[in-house]
């Protein structure tokens, strides 16, 4: 009985053996990993997510208000700068300017009229001063009584007073002209607001009023936009658009042409960030653009930022405690694993980082993490690079 206690006490102690030492040596067998092999002329590109926008896009109206009389415009045409796109009633308006226009008439009449009063007082006056002169001379010799010279004086006062009323008259119907032209000038003013004038080459994206309809003051008529003007803004996050710079190549795809990218180049930066979503607004002009374009189509863009000479790029997910310029990696050096910590830099569109310091010379980076990886531990690189 024991000896049959002692062979099952045996054989357990054997297969706890063989275990272990199976456990041991899968532990520590060397570990299959892939690693990083340094790439050249790699292009660092930002992604950014938007739409198709015009930089010159306006809503425009009139700056009176009646019933629309005629539309020359519809959607989809296009205008050259002074056309005219719409017209109001302006029956009303063209009688205003009218009597306008009469009341110039009549402030012209009046200061006619009041030049020829100056020359008429002054007339008057000449002959009182002759009168005058002669009859105080008279009065000296005691031809003429004193009365009657007094009555000579006044007569000469009173025909400079007139005199002076006459030359003031004409300064008021100055005036009065003047105040006259000035409202023909404003009526004429309103008259031609009457009339709507595309303020720029443009092409016609809506059309919101139809015949018949009384317009406020500023109410959009049509919605007009620059083609020459057409560009996609693009939504970058903030963590990604510290390289871009104004000038630097784009490629745009548009959604509804998927099969097609578009080269463009970086035209503008917002200065203001959406405070939300954390994201840059980045405006790219195409060089090559379509023919149609659709205001609001959802536009990818791409933004090269530099172009790697030479580097060593790892996947973001290969970085333990990554804070956006730091974080530790493993590499292989002479078949055994290492942890290192790495500085980086550039950020590719497929999420790899490129290692800037911190992996010695002679090691590699590996590209995937593992449960197996523990420093100290012998690897082998199933993807090595041919010599």
């Amino acid at each position: 009985m024991r000896r049959h206690s002692l062979k099952i006490f045996l054989g357990l102690a054997a297969a706890l053996v063989l275990v272990l030492a199976g456990w041991v040596f899968a532990a520590n067998r060397p570990v299959k990993v892939q690693v990083a092999h340094i790439e050249q002329n790699v292009p660092v590109k930002v992604f950014g997510l938007g739409t198709v926008e015009a930089r010159i896009l306006s809503k425009v109206g009139f700056q009176a208000g009646a019933a629309l009389q005629e539309l020359m415009a519809d959607h989809g045409d296009v205008v050259k700068k002074g056309d005219v796109l719409a017209r109001l009633n302006a029956r009303e308006q063209e009688a205003k300017v009218k009597k306008a226009r009469a009341g110039i008439l009549s402030a012209e009449a009046g200061l006619k009229e009041a030049r020829a009063n100056v020359i008429k007082a002054r007339a008057v006056l000449a002959q009182r001063k002759a009168s005058n002169k002669r009859k105080q001379a008279l009065v000296i010799r005691g031809t003429v009584s004193e009365e009657t010279a007094e009555e000579a004086q006044r007569d000469e006062d009173i025909a400079g007073a007139d005199h002076a009323v006459a030359l003031s008259s004409v300064d008021v119907a100055r005036a009065r002209l003047a105040d006259a032209g000035a409202q023909y000038d404003i009526e004429r003013t309103i008259l031609d607001h009457h009339t709507l004038a595309a303020p720029f080459d443009a092409m016609v994206v809506e059309r919101h009023k139809e015949l018949g309809d009384v317009v406020n003051p500023g109410e959009a008529i049509f919605t007009l936009v620059d083609p020459a003007s057409v560009w996609a803004l693009a939504y970058v996050d903030e963590a990604r658009a510290g390289p871009v710079k104004v000038g630097q190549r784009a490629e745009v795809r548009l959604r509804s042409l998927p099969q097609k990218i578009f080269p463009a180049r970086v035209v503008r930066i917002g200065i203001e960030s959406d405070r939300v979503s954390e994201e840059r607004r980045v405006y790219v002009k195409c060089e090559q653009c379509p023919e149609k374009f659709h205001l609001g189509e959802q536009a990818e863009i791409l933004i090269t930022v530099a172009t790697l000479k030479r580097a060593t790029l790892v996947p973001e997910a290969a970085i333990d405690g990554f804070d956006g310029y730091k974080g530790r990696i493993w590499g292989v050096e002479d078949g055994v694993l290492y942890r290192y910590a790495a500085t980086f830099g550039h950020r590719t569109a497929d999420a790899r980082l490129e290692i800037i310091e911190g992996l010695p010379p002679g090691a590699q980076a590996v590209t995937r993490m593992s449960a197996a990886l523990r420093e100290g531990r012998r690897a082998w690189i199933a993807n090595r690079q041919a010599q």
